[in-house]
């Protein structure tokens, strides 16, 4: 057990983080800080944290875990602010959706304390944020990459892996490169491509009459699209290398449909969307086959 969680970034996923380490009782009390402070009263209000921080650093005074929570262009800011109270057997995570710019930040920000600092990202989320969308259930079940540098002391890394663990994750360990070329591809690209399906069809003159018209298959394509826009414009832009190289493979494959529809080879189209059809069954059945 942890004495107290040092919260700082009380949205969706932090918020939901400590609920789920006190329903767990992992920790006795949790100090947040947001940088709205209405934001920071309103987790209290709802039960999320204990206590109220002014700042970032008064967050991080007297625990002994630490989760930032913000988004992935605050990772460097937010590091040096509280980097004088961390201490050596202090455990401090991160939540973002990139490694190698969280990576690369806290080396900058950090000296001997980055030994603490674990960084991870939780393979959850909704398309909803704010502290009112916090969900004590969000990570149980999911997956947990944690990306370690060469600096991250082994006892560090042994407790964030037990304590996702302990929150009913399944925890993985790779390096950051490695995490930001693959969610580049299943993750940041697709979100791209909701958001650009919803644009495309706004900037049509009949584009709102047309959705208008939509059914569950349009709904669950582009539910992504009504994500965070600030914490997915972070994403894209530090994920931008390997996101673009991505985005360039998806633009070839959808070339290919596009001229086998020109042409009219309606053998070799349905060649290809059975490919994708089988691809996905697998997918899903593997997925299935690896719940607990």
């Amino acid at each position: 057990m942890f004495e107290q969680l040092g919260l700082i970034g009380c949205g969706l996923m932090g918020s939901s983080f400590a609920l789920a380490l006190k329903r767990a009782g992992l920790v006795q009390r949790v100090v947040g800080y947001s940088k709205s402070p209405s934001t920071t009263e309103r987790a209290r209000q709802l039960g999320v944290i204990d206590i109220e921080a002014p700042s970032a650093l008064q967050a991080v005074s007297g625990s002994d875990v630490v989760l930032l929570a913000v988004p992935v262009s605050a990772t460097e800011a937010t590091l040096k602010a509280i980097r004088h109270l961390i201490d050596p057997a202090m455990l401090v995570m991160d939540v973002g959706s990139t490694k190698c710019d969280v990576v690369d930040a806290a080396q900058r920000a950090l000296r001997k304390e980055l030994s603490s600092f674990v960084p991870c990202h939780p393979i959850a989320g909704k398309e909803l944020s704010g502290v009112e969308n916090a969900d004590v259930n969000l990570y149980a079940g999911k997956q947990v990459i944690l990306t370690p540098t060469e600096h991250t002391g082994q006892a560090q890394l042994r407790k964030a892996a037990a304590l996702w663990t302990a929150l009913g994750c399944h925890v993985m360990q790779m390096s950051p490169q490695a995490h930001d070329a693959a969610y580049a591809a299943v993750s940041h690209l697709p979100h791209l491509i909701a958001f650009a399906m919803i644009n495309g069809l706004q900037d049509q003159p009949k584009g709102k009459d047309y959705m208008a018209l939509a059914g569950s298959g349009f709904r669950d394509f582009t539910r992504i699209a009504a994500s965070d826009p600030q914490m997915w414009r972070d994403i894209l832009i530090a994920n931008r290398e390997e996101l673009l190289a991505q985005s360039k493979l998806f633009q070839q494959a959808l070339q290919t449909l596009e001229a086998l529809i020109d042409s009219g080879n309606a053998e070799a189209l349905q060649a290809r969307i059975q490919q994708a059809s089988q691809t996905r069954a697998h997918w899903r059945a593997s997925l299935q086959k690896n719940l607990p």
